[in-house]
């Protein structure tokens, strides 16, 4: 009796993941198009809310403030691709794939994966989000490869730890703010000021919660994991069509003897970009004193990439494998770039910041910022084009009402990391490298949205 019950709550339990996952299907399949699609809908949203309620919404205004936003947002567009970009080319060298495969090596059951993947990939998404993409899908493979475990479960897990990404040191909203004469970096375009990432992303506020999200969801992934029989295992030869098309894409038709190809694979080059690179560094941050910004991030990992590769050639590899990955990016930071030129040139972000006041105080401001980015959020898939959205409207709120001008800009960020996990536009390029349908991940992330829901905006309205 009690093994029959056993099993019809097992079952039960199943149903109620596969009733998850089928309700994500519908949404993010049938309902919600394509995100460059979403980006066109929003940007038609944003124009016939400027033409009713921002003070200056002629169509010459509208018309150039959109082209002008569209431009003014592509060095930063650059910058985001060239994170994913130099993360992808760290997890690619073939010293981090080796330590991947022996980590990978010492899992024997589905809890060890949980306690492996999450503070692998959790620590390599706070580090950087383009690396911690890339490992989590590997590191997956790799343990999938060796372990009857869900693999689903396995790369929902990697995805979730990788969550916290918006709150680390690769995080585009905090990174921008801190960064001087960056096009997002509203803060300073307002006061004259930069914030540091002591205030955003090693405050309290913003680095316990972080934590918190992923010692509390190993252990709920842990307990989630299907019943032995109920296991989709990772099945390596769906992956082989796909394995050989990338085998050897750029291989050269130089001779090994050829100048090309000894150019190629000297170390020479390697070497030199990393004297000029870390020259740099230990030049600034002697005469300034140690600081990160988006430029200096991304050239810290160019360099370390460089290191891992060794020659310029399989830099170049790696960085054109990462490249892939990219190409949605392309199409929608010009887009959110528009959306934010209309809603500041035609005075619709003033409009929407002065309702803010009025509803707002010191206090809940940054939780009311927190709750509209998880509906953004939704709409617009990625941190930075998010930020050049909302940033216009939380940040004048936040200087008229005197509240806390970092923790409402981080409410943002910590919102992206939450509502990622049911927008599946980042899952994208894990699955991808996984080699897995999406579908099946989005049911147990479902259960990662709502927990870090509770716990950012707890961490929001009572950490100091």
């Amino acid at each position: 009796m009690n093994k029959r019950d056993t099993s019809a709550v097992g079952s039960d339990s199943s149903a109620r993941r596969g009733s998850v996952v089928a309700g994500l299907v519908y949404v993010f399949e049938q309902v919600m198009p394509d995100p460059f699609v979403l980006a066109i809908g929003l940007t038609v949203v944003v124009t016939l809310l400027a033409v009713v309620f921002a003070p200056h919404a002629s169509v010459p205004v509208i018309l150039s403030s959109w082209y002008g936003g569209t431009f003014n947002i592509l060095g930063f567009a650059l910058q985001m691709i060239l994170i994913l970009a130099t993360g992808y080319a760290i997890a690619d060298a073939p010293l981090v794939q080796r330590g991947l495969r022996a980590m990978a090596a010492k899992v024997h059951s589905p809890t060890r994966a949980a306690l492996l993947v999450f503070p692998i990939v959790a620590v390599a998404a706070w580090l950087n989000w383009g690396l911690g993409l890339v490992v989590g899908a590997l590191l997956s493979r790799e343990i999938a490869k060796r372990v009857k475990v869900d693999f689903a479960w396995l790369v929902a897990g990697s995805y979730s730890a990788w969550s916290v990404c918006n709150s680390g040191l690769s995080s585009s909203i905090a990174l921008s703010q801190a960064s001087h004469g960056n096009a997002l970096n509203l803060v300073e375009k307002a006061t004259g000021q930069v914030i540091p990432l002591s205030q955003t992303v090693f405050a309290p506020f913003v680095f316990i919660p972080t934590v918190l999200v992923v010692v509390v969801m190993t252990a709920i992934f842990i307990r989630m994991h299907p019943k032995q029989e109920d296991v989709v295992a990772f099945n390596e030869t769906e992956r082989e069509p796909a394995a050989a098309a990338e085998a050897d894409p750029h291989a050269r038709g130089a001779e090994a003897s050829s100048f090309a190809a000894r150019a190629e694979r000297s170390v020479l080059g390697t070497l030199l970009v990393l004297a000029l690179g870390v020259g740099y560094l230990a030049m600034t941050w002697y005469s300034k004193g140690f600081e990160l910004d988006i430029n200096t991030t991304i050239l810290i990992f160019l360099l370390f990439g460089l290191a891992l590769q060794r020659t310029p050639i399989a830099y170049a590899d790696a960085i054109r494998r990462a490249a892939r990955q990219t190409g949605s990016m392309l199409l929608q930071y010009p887009m959110y770039g528009g959306i934010m030129g209309i809603m500041t040139g035609t005075g619709l972000a003033s409009t929407i910041a002065k309702t803010f006041v009025a509803i707002a105080t010191p206090v809940t401001l940054p939780v009311l910022s927190y709750f509209s980015s998880l509906i953004i959020t939704l709409l617009i898939p990625s941190a930075g084009g998010h930020w050049a959205v909302q940033g216009p409207f939380v940040l004048p709120a936040a200087l008229s009402l005197h509240a806390s001008v970092p923790r409402t800009a981080m409410g943002v960020a910590m919102a992206e990391n939450v509502s990622n996990m049911l927008q599946p536009f980042w899952a994208v390029p894990v699955v991808a490298i996984a080699g897995i349908r999406i579908q099946r991940v989005m049911g147990y992330t479902a259960i990662t949205f709502a927990v870090s829901l509770v716990i950012y905006a707890a961490a929001l309205w009572l950490i100091p």
